[in-house]
């Protein structure tokens, strides 16, 4: 038996929440990667860590992904 799961991340609902640019722009990432770093991000949005990490602990906060890891191990999944 074969289960496929629709990722709940659809257009449609990430309009719902207010998410920014940057912000679908990770979440873009992360479906295709399953997993991205403050590092990542930084690169890929070209911008400060502390900006990154200011955009990885909004999606967190609004339960879309989840911080796993300790220290310079965290990384994000789709939560």
């Amino acid at each position: 038996m074969i289960t496929i799961r629709k990722s709940k991340l659809t257009e449609e609902y990430l309009k719902t929440i207010g998410i920014n640019e940057r912000q679908r722009i990770i979440i873009s990432y992360l479906k295709e990667h399953k997993k991205i770093t403050r590092k990542q991000t930084v690169g890929l949005l070209k911008t400060s860590k502390d900006t990154a990490f200011r955009e990885l602990a909004d999606l967190v906060q609004k339960g879309i992904i989840k911080r796993l890891g300790k220290g310079k191990k965290v990384f994000y999944v789709v939560g």
